[in-house]
């Protein structure tokens, strides 16, 4: 699987960090960092919870 966000509608409000911290990070600059675009399988169900999450719906995954 391979995750995308798109920046633009970004809030960075870390509701995905919470639910993947493992793929994402918001750090002290108030950015949100893919820390891993191709998570591994078994990481599946944290990262569909953090699309969930996301209130603006700015995370997608392709695969």
């Amino acid at each position: 699987m391979k995750v995308h966000v798109d920046f633009d509608l970004c809030e960075s409000n870390a509701l995905c960090m919470a639910a993947a911290p493992e793929v994402f990070e918001v750090r002290d600059d108030d950015f949100l960092y893919i820390l891993d675009e191709n998570p591994p399988e078994e990481l599946r169900g944290k990262v569909e919870e953090a699309v969930r999450a996301c209130p603006k719906a700015a995370i997608t995954l392709e695969g």
